[in-house]
């Protein structure tokens, strides 16, 4: 809004030539996300007080979680306020790629919304059933993979470490594209389990994509790093950048003892934002390393029921595995730092991969 506002002055006025830089729009967006957070934070969480909308606390879970009830959730309305208004004001809205990242976040968000409402406010424990939730999923993410492949986009899959090598995928595309987005979506959503370790872990991720749709979107560094060029998405560097400002922001009222939960209207939207910016970079497996973190939760969890069905006996004391080093006697901000430092180091590991080929 504000490049489409502001930009065409730079022929009268050159110092709004700025607008035209992705990297001044982009620290901007950061910023922007994290003055909204950190503004509209503790009027959310009052707001959320005063009509009890409290986080429920399952009791065959960890004892120490029982405090934890009735802490304010639903706070992932805020994260995604933050997200969308800074993208809004700050990036090129003719692009297409913001606006298929923005339409999946708002349906996710959705499903989320929902979820969390038949829940928390409709008091129904269970929530939105699985087998509903997971078809808005697919529905959500079935939508954008099919304007892709409807509108031209590269079909081709990257397989990162080879240069130049590059699997045809055609109309497979689209339910490659929907398990990429779904099973991030899901991947953080198991992960929201203790203060600040999913948020932090997504704003890790969002800074490493960031780079990456950067680089990707960039003619000269694309070619330099041989990396799949894909023209007009450098602009979700924007979109990116306000993920990461929501996160900051969120973080600080979400950090132990959290004062605020996101609930599945935050981790939903938020995970299968991660995977639609995979896709549309063309960066899709490496988001199993950027994402790492989410990735080791979600297979705990699979392994775990797995496992389970076949013997009767269990992998971990419980799943996801954040739960099992809690069972262990580890305190709740040891894992969470750790869990952090590892995202970290994974999504390091992703970026050093760019140059390898």
């Amino acid at each position: 809004m504000l490049y489409h506002l502001l930009y065409p002055l730079h022929v009268d006025y050159p110092v709004f030539n700025v607008f035209k830089y992705i990297t001044f729009r982009t620290i901007y967006s950061v910023l922007t996300a994290m003055a909204i957070a950190f503004i509209l934070g503790p009027w959310l969480i009052r707001l959320l007080s005063h009509y009890q909308i409290g986080q429920p606390v399952r009791d065959d879970g960890p004892q120490r979680h029982l405090v934890k009830r009735g802490t304010p959730t639903m706070g992932g309305v805020l994260i995604l306020f933050a997200i969308v208004m800074p993208t809004l004001l700050w990036a090129d809205l003719r692009n297409p790629y913001v606006w298929v990242v923005l339409v999946t976040v708002a349906g996710f968000g959705a499903v989320g919304f929902w979820d969390d409402y038949l829940k928390v406010i409709r008091k129904n424990p269970k929530g939105l059933s699985a087998r509903r939730k997971f078809l808005g999923q697919v529905a959500v993410a079935g939508v954008v993979s099919v304007y892709l492949v409807a509108s031209g986009f590269d079909t081709h899959l990257t397989i990162p470490f080879l240069k130049g090598q590059h699997v045809e995928l055609g109309w497979l595309f689209i339910p490659f594209a929907v398990l990429v987005i779904v099973g991030a979506s899901n991947a953080v959503n198991l992960t929201d389990g203790l203060d600040g370790l999913a948020i932090g872990p997504v704003m890790i991720a969002a800074g490493t994509y960031l780079l990456i749709v950067y680089l990707t979107g960039h003619a000269k560094f694309a070619a330099y790093l041989q990396i799949p060029y894909v023209a007009g998405v450098g602009e979700l560097s924007i979109l990116c950048g306000a993920m990461v400002g929501a996160a900051m922001g969120f973080l600080w009222f979400n950090t132990y003892p959290a004062s605020v939960f996101m609930g599945d209207v935050g981790s939903l939207p938020l995970g299968a934002a991660l995977g639609a910016i995979a896709v549309v970079s063309k960066h899709e497996l490496l988001l199993v390393l950027v994402g790492g973190i989410f990735v080791i939760e979600a297979i705990s969890v699979i392994g775990q029921v797995a496992y389970f069905k076949m013997t009767g006996k269990r992998i971990f004391l419980m799943a996801p595995i954040h739960h099992h080093f809690e069972l262990k006697g580890w305190q709740e901000p040891k894992i969470i730092v750790r869990f952090w430092l590892i995202a970290i180091v994974l999504a390091l590991l992703a970026l050093s991969t760019l140059k390898l080929r």
